[in-house]
């Protein structure tokens, strides 16, 4: 039964192109998780056709990780809207916009939903 040859057997490009794609996928991650916000944005005020009909046929949208200002824009502007919406993890925001993160440990603060 034949070996395989040790990961030493990679040529250099070979091994410039998996560190290229590796740190590709990890900047595409990051980049990825702003854009879902982005999204959620954009579903929330700017729902397409097809979003609003399966909203009217009984779907439920979970957004996830939206400042509170955005849910009370939502809840001010999308009203008719706000049955087929559910709210996690809504970041807090201080009186200028800005997420508000814990002195101690800077982690993000979240609203407790009492669940």
């Amino acid at each position: 039964m034949p070996s395989l040859p040790p990961s030493s057997f990679l040529s250099q490009p070979h091994r410039l192109a998996r560190i290229t794609l590796v740190t590709l996928a990890a900047c595409f991650g990051a980049a990825s998780a702003a854009d879902v916000s982005d999204i959620e944005l954009r579903r929330l005020f700017n729902p397409t056709a097809a979003e609003l009909a399966s909203e009217s046929e009984g779907r439920i949208y979970i957004y996830d990780g939206l400042t509170d200002v955005d849910v009370q824009r939502a809840l001010n502007e999308e009203f008719e809207r706000v049955e087929h919406m559910m709210f996690i993890r809504t970041r807090k925001t201080d009186d200028t916009g800005k997420v508000k993160r814990d002195a101690e440990s800077g982690t993000v603060e979240y609203e407790d939903d009492g669940c």
